[in-house]
């Protein structure tokens, strides 16, 4: 059986499935296949998947119904959405419903398999996945973030989930603290690619975390936006490990 994961892929074009299932197992993953919401949740209940392949226009509950159902129910697992080429609207809407990235159909197969590749690299990236000697922590403003554990902790001592999309915008931002970042840089950093036309992903991602960190666009004390270059973080942060 494969160790590079379980993939979960939610689509009712039968074709479109078998194809990219026969792909992926080629490649060394453990593929279940659903054709609906339905079906997507009878198998995660046998068996958990680290990454879920979401197409928008299922069959009675739709993709984007799901992915926030997912991200609600089970922030651990990875979500990819697959959209049409004109759903631009659809795409933003997935992202800000917790998905980790999403790809325009019709697609490569090879960049369906360095999305996922990266998607999955941040959802392994957990405590157990890292030396225990190491835990690099942050701490800004009163909130503390445990950069080994994914854990983000509120000045009032409450934890804020993140998707995986969040934390690792988060976890650039502490790293470059007061530096004007540019929207491509930050999708390096943050998501390990580079921008695209129209592609509005860190816009939706940074709005997703000021509202998290109770930072408003309007008076920002945390993320600012810098016309025309990008966004800045800006409060002071100190970093350290622990054992």
């Amino acid at each position: 059986m494969s160790d590079s994961g379980h993939i979960l892929i939610v689509d009712d074009q039968r074709e479109t499935s078998d194809v990219v299932r026969d792909y992926l197992s080629s490649e060394g993953y453990r593929v279940s296949t659903a054709e609906d919401g339905t079906g997507m949740r009878h198998v995660l209940a046998r068996s958990h998947a680290d990454l879920v392949i979401l197409d928008l226009m299922l069959p009675g509950e739709d993709g984007l119904t799901l992915a926030r159902a997912l991200r609600s129910e089970k922030p651990e697992i990875g979500i990819v959405i697959l959209t049409g080429r004109g759903d631009t609207i659809d795409r933003i809407i997935g992202l800000e419903m917790g998905a980790d990235d999403y790809l325009p159909k019709p697609f490569h197969l090879r960049e369906l398999l360095a999305r996922i590749k990266s998607v999955l690299r941040r959802v392994h990236a957990r405590t157990g996945d890292r030396p225990a000697a190491m835990r690099a922590r942050a701490h800004f403003a009163g909130w503390y973030l445990d950069l080994s554990s994914r854990e983000l902790v509120s000045p009032s001592g409450t934890e804020v989930r993140l998707t995986t999309g969040e934390f690792d915008l988060l976890a650039a931002f502490v790293h470059n603290v007061n530096q004007v970042l540019s929207r491509d840089r930050l999708l390096e950093l943050a998501r390990h690619r580079k921008i695209g036309p129209f592609d509005r992903t860190i816009d939706v991602q940074v709005g997703r975390l000021r509202r998290k960190l109770g930072d408003t666009p309007q008076k920002p004390t945390l993320i600012k936006t810098v016309r025309g270059g990008g966004y800045m973080f800006t409060p002071a942060v100190e970093l350290s490990t622990v054992s």
